[in-house]
């Protein structure tokens, strides 16, 4: 499977963490992180780790999107989460020091960033902000499970998927100068996202067209009544 090392660029200079759990952190913390990475370009669609594995260390993305999902026992995959550039991915696991418990895999080509976990670890130690920021990550990645359970059992289908498509539009954002989201989903992933079968996320996705909510070309999915996938979502706060 493809996988290619680039240019270590220094953690001062990367973008990408002043998005990202690392940016209250000085100069010399920054520096010690550049000696403990190593990063690489990885092609769509390939594992970033698996389910199962032990992690050795955090990954930072620093460009590109990825899915983290489970597989059930017939197979089929629920994503329960989306990275953007300047997520971590592993920290729960990490810090537990238990296994992967889901699978990472990327969307889109992307560069990601691996720091070996002595230096996390250390920074845990020494930098309470850091310390506190994986901690707010921990809450919200709880929160986040509470909400998805009380979605899949109290939910209809149609209410879920105009959801996941707002939480896609706040994700990654749209296309410039357009509404069309940023993102480029497989009927398939998409129904991952929903809980659901590929079938009927086709089916809802005709049905909001028919309704005005969106449109669609291919993979992209361009949003025309934010508005109406609210109340189609039966969402109370956005």
């Amino acid at each position: 499977m493809y996988q290619k090392s680039f240019v270590n660029n220094t953690c001062e200079d990367c973008k990408s963490a002043k998005k990202s759990v690392f940016c209250e952190l000085n100069t010399e913390d920054l520096g010690i992180l550049t000696l403990s990475k190593n990063c690489n370009l990885y092609k769509k669609g390939q594992i970033v780790f698996f389910e199962g594995n032990y992690p050795d260390g955090l990954f930072c993305l620093r460009e590109g999107k990825i899915k983290i999902y489970k597989t059930g026992p017939e197979g089929k995959e629920q994503i329960i989460r989306l990275a953007k550039t300047g997520d971590v991915l592993g920290y729960r696991a990490l810090i537990s020091g238990e296994h992967y418990n889901a699978t990472a895999a990327t969307l889109e080509d992307s560069r990601v960033c691996f720091i070996r976990k002595e230096a996390i670890f250390n920074l845990l130690k020494t930098n309470s902000n850091f310390s506190l920021y994986l901690i707010k990550l921990l809450s919200k990645d709880l929160e986040d499970v509470e909400n998805r359970l009380v979605n899949i059992t109290q939910k209809p289908v149609r209410e879920r998927l105009a959801e996941a498509l707002i939480i896609l539009k706040e994700t990654y954002g749209t296309e410039s100068n357009n509404s069309v989201l940023n993102i480029s989903l497989s009927r398939e992933d998409l129904a991952n996202i929903v809980g659901t079968a590929t079938e009927t996320v086709i089916r809802l996705l005709a049905d909001f067209r028919q309704n005005g909510l969106i449109s669609t070309k291919g993979k992209k999915i361009e949003i025309l009544s934010l508005e109406g996938l609210i109340k189609a979502g039966n969402i109370k706060d956005v």
